[in-house]
């Protein structure tokens, strides 16, 4: 059976950017925390592996969530799956906020002491489901921006991003260095709540939900990996996320180190926010012109430049060398990130979208804790201590001169000249070909009109789920009848009378 399709609302780019700017803002208040988090940790125990293990966690519980993620914002309105996350983030803040002034600032930063991992792992829990806030705005993109405005959408995207890092590096290196964790607790909890009171107040017009398929679960997996294969070429553009995002690991690990050595707290801050300023350059360029013909192609080309940048911007151990090359680096960044999205958004059908974008999520977010977990006891136990004896400074002199912190330099070398490698090879293969073929041939993906009917079950596929089987809800109780996506229970909308008569 045929899916009536319609063209998003005529308000639904105004609507869009809404949404847009509430999550932005969620996402400046975790990052703020997380950031400050970061910081504080290091500066309490100047260990790279720390923070490695802590950034490293946070990547691995995105990874294993994602496809859960996915299917929560397939099968859920986009608003009510956004509500649930910012309520869930904000009880997390309110929660570590009392422990932190119940315990005391000093066992909570004791690494050896149990509170300092109930603190930190609480607050790694708040910031994964954030995360969830991210795969519902790249469906509502679909859902509410026509298909020839899309890459300059996601463009928006990863301008918003890039001020994300400016507000929150600047800030947390200021509250951190002037406040204190306890304050800037206090504040990130009270701009959480504002974001919520914000949220509650946006109206997504989503009057269906669309599913084939009822049972959650492994089947989801299945879901997501089955559509994910029906593109000719995406599963390989999503396997060279995954390896890109292996390397962006190393920069995930060993980036604050390497800044926090060059500067103090509060001036790292500050430079870490002229770099971002770089996302907001490059996504605004990519929302003024798009992403060509070919996103792919541009993807490719973008990674390898930033390979070149990153493996560079450390030979030697000046300040503003650093700070220029992470500007050019991060201003690349948003069009790598912009291109898988808009090939997803054309290729996948809407229903589905949710689904490959937590199982693409899954993958890719899981390479970076991978590295981070490897490259963060190598610099420290191995790297670093190597580049301090004097015969290997006289050995790699020439190269990355001289300095503090040429054991880090070194790991970035190495890396960025594997990033060069791998996207240079990668416009060698037959995938990069197929999916470059396929997203030019794809027909466009439109929601489902307000009339429309549900799409029929693939062959093998269960069916549509119950009318309304309550997943979450802070009352923990069912909720039947019309649902206008402002309460927080979440529930999977069958179809509407008229679609089954």
């Amino acid at each position: 059976m045929s899916v009536p399709t319609a063209a998003p609302p005529r308000d639904g780019f105004r609507t869009f950017l809404h949404v847009l700017v509430n999550t932005g803002a969620a996402n400046v208040t975790t990052s703020f925390v997380w950031f400050a988090l970061t910081f504080w940790i290091y500066l309490e125990t100047r260990s790279v592996l720390a923070t490695g293990v802590i950034g490293g966690a946070y990547m691995l519980f995105i990874s294993l969530f994602s496809m859960a993620f996915g299917s929560l914002v397939d099968r859920h309105r986009k608003k009510a799956v956004m509500v649930w996350a910012t309520v869930v983030a904000f009880i997390v803040f309110v929660l570590d906020a009392v422990l932190f002034f119940a315990v005391g600032e000093d066992a909570v930063g004791t690494l050896a002491g149990p509170w300092f991992w109930l603190f930190a792992t609480s607050m790694l829990a708040g910031s994964v489901v954030v995360q969830l806030r991210g795969i519902a705005l790249s469906t509502t993109v679909t859902l509410l921006v026509p298909e020839e405005r899309r890459a300059n959408a996601n463009g928006l995207v990863g301008t918003v991003q890039g001020l994300t890092f400016l507000v929150t590096s600047v800030f947390s290196g200021l509250a951190i260095g002037l406040l204190g964790m306890g304050p800037t607790l206090v504040i990130g909890t009270a701009a959480m709540g504002v974001t919520l009171v914000h949220l509650a107040l946006v109206r997504i017009p989503e009057p269906q939900i669309v599913q084939s398929e009822g049972q959650a679960g492994w089947n989801d997996v299945r879901i997501g990996w089955r559509a994910v294969r029906s593109a000719p070429g995406l599963l390989a553009l999503v396997l060279f996320t995954t390896l890109n995002n292996l390397l962006g690991g190393v920069y995930m690990a060993l980036m604050d180190p390497y800044g926090l050595t060059l500067f103090s707290p509060e001036m790292w801050g500050v430079w870490l926010a002229v770099a971002s300023t770089g996302f907001m350059v490059g996504g605004g360029v990519i929302a003024k012109f798009g992403l060509g013909r070919n996103p792919v192609r541009t993807m490719l080309v973008v990674a390898a430049v930033m390979g070149g940048l990153g493996g560079v911007f450390t030979l030697r151990e000046w300040g503003w060398l650093f700070v220029v090359g992470m500007f050019l680096w991060m201003a690349l960044m948003p069009a790598v990130e912009s291109a898988e999205q808009t090939v997803i958004q054309k290729v996948v059908p809407y229903e589905k979208q949710g689904r490959v974008f937590g199982f693409a999520m899954t993958f890719e977010a899981a390479a970076a804790p991978v590295t981070a977990f490897l490259v963060a006891p190598i610099a420290e136990y191995l790297i670093i201590p190597y580049m301090e004896t004097p015969a290997a400074r006289a050995d790699w002199a020439w190269l990355l001169g001289a300095g503090d912190a040429r054991g880090m330099a070194l790991i970035f070398l190495v890396t960025g000249a594997l990033g060069v490698l791998l996207a240079l090879g990668a416009l060698r293969t037959p995938a990069y070909r197929r999916i470059s073929r396929r997203y030019a041939e794809a027909p466009e993906q439109e929601p489902p009109g307000d009339d429309g009917e549900a799409p029929a079950p693939e062959a093998g596929l269960p069916g549509p789920a119950p009318d309304s089987v309550a997943l979450v809800s802070v009352a923990a109780a069912r909720q039947g009848g019309d649902h206008d996506g402002s309460a927080v229970t979440l529930e999977t909308a069958g179809p509407t009378e008229e679609a089954r008569s």
